[in-house]
């Protein structure tokens, strides 16, 4: 008794699972225009449904075959073979179109039945690019819920063509902008090789999206987004190349003061020379702190700090050139009188030496006066 019992419900069990399955196949599925659609463009759509049949029927008796699709104004031409004998149903009209079971449903074992669907309509006007169901298929049971696996769906994009048309205008405009960086940055002597090839290959996207039908829409839109991406980049790359130009300018008067440095170095032999040369030496390292921090960055990809940094580089390495120049010339230039008395007066030193001058003659000329009375006396 108990064994009956559990053969019992795994057989209501089986049943319910196998009527709750949709027993039909969707093939032969044809949507004219194919690719994306432009609002009030004609549409054709069709498609053959086989049924396979379950429980001895082609298609249960209680269920219903609905049909839906977003396109406007549409038209049901539907064609039901039952052992290859058509038998064309009443051409129907709106955007739900509905086969009973009564009408579909034939013994399994007797009748080989298929259905042809033709739909005509028109694709929607959309406020946007969107998907819409160009057409959907779906058995309902007796409470119209959708039978497990019966759905199918076929989806197309329809397109704004204005978005396109504004899209390509932003891009256009974008690409204008960085051709003007470019040459803002040539005129700098900034490497822009690598700006320049994303520069034309931008450009090639941006006209082969212009050279887009709308029916290839999700095309222009892939080829405008990789030109905004080879814009975005070509920035990126002129912004490094800037960075890199500031690092080299630095470098220059860097390997200048080394030189100085080099021929300094062994005659400062004076306390006072070596004192400004630890002074120009110091101001060096500085300098190549900075080149060193802003290749850093560069390395980073933070180019704006790279050039705040090579900059600081730059100043602080020509100070320190002036300074190993100026040093230079005071070792070089040798003794000069004039200068010499020059550099007196513009001290003060002139003055002090005078006054030292005076004081001594004094004192001498005191003591030869009192000397020659002494004289004088003994005369």
């Amino acid at each position: 008794m108990k064994r009956l019992l559990i053969w019992t419900v795994v057989f209501i069990c089986l049943f319910a699972v196998i009527s709750g399955v949709s027993a039909y196949t969707v093939s032969q599925v044809s949507v004219n225009p194919a690719g994306d659609l432009t609002p009030g463009t004609p549409v054709t759509v069709s498609f053959t449904i086989q049924f396979a049949g379950s429980g001895g029927e082609t298609f249960p008796t209680d269920n219903t075959l609905d049909f839906y699709t977003d396109l406007d104004n549409p038209r049901w031409n539907t064609v039901l073979a039952l052992n290859n004998i058509d038998n064309p149903q009443p051409v129907e009209g709106g955007k739900n179109y509905q086969l009973n079971g009564w009408i579909l449903s034939y013994p399994s074992t007797d009748v080989e039945e298929n259905l042809r669907v033709n739909l005509e309509g028109v694709a929607p006007q959309v406020a946007s690019t969107t998907n819409k169901t160009i057409v959907r298929v779906q058995e309902l049971d007796g409470r119209n819920n959708v039978v497990s696996g019966s759905m199918v769906t076929v989806s197309r994009q329809v397109i704004n063509t204005a978005e396109v048309t504004s899209l390509i205008a932003i891009r256009e405009s974008e690409l204008q902008i960085f051709s003007t960086h470019i040459d803002e940055k040539a005129a700098l002597d900034v490497d822009t090789s690598s700006a320049d090839e994303k520069y034309s290959a931008a450009r090639a996207a941006i006209n082969d999206a212009k050279s887009k039908p709308s029916s290839q829409y999700t095309a222009a839109i892939a080829s405008l987004t990789n030109a905004q991406n080879l814009i975005t980049e070509g920035e990126r790359e002129l912004d490094k190349a800037w960075a890199e130009k500031g690092v080299s300018d630095a470098q220059v008067p860097l390997a200048n003061v080394d030189q100085l440095i080099s021929f300094i170095k062994p005659n400062a032999t004076s306390g006072d020379y070596k004192t400004q040369l630890s002074e120009i030496t110091t101001k060096r390292e500085i300098a190549a702190g900075f080149v060193s921090t802003a290749s850093d960055e560069i390395f980073a990809g933070n180019y704006e700090r790279a050039r705040e940094k090579a900059a600081e580089a730059y100043l602080k390495a020509n100070e320190s050139l002036n300074d190993a120049l100026g040093l230079k010339k005071q070792m070089t230039e040798g003794f000069n009188p004039i200068a010499w008395v020059g550099k007196l007066f513009g001290s003060g030193t002139l003055v002090l030496i005078v006054g030292v001058v005076a004081v001594v003659l004094i004192v001498v000329g005191v003591i030869i006066y009192r000397k020659r009375s002494r004289w004088d006396e003994l005369g």
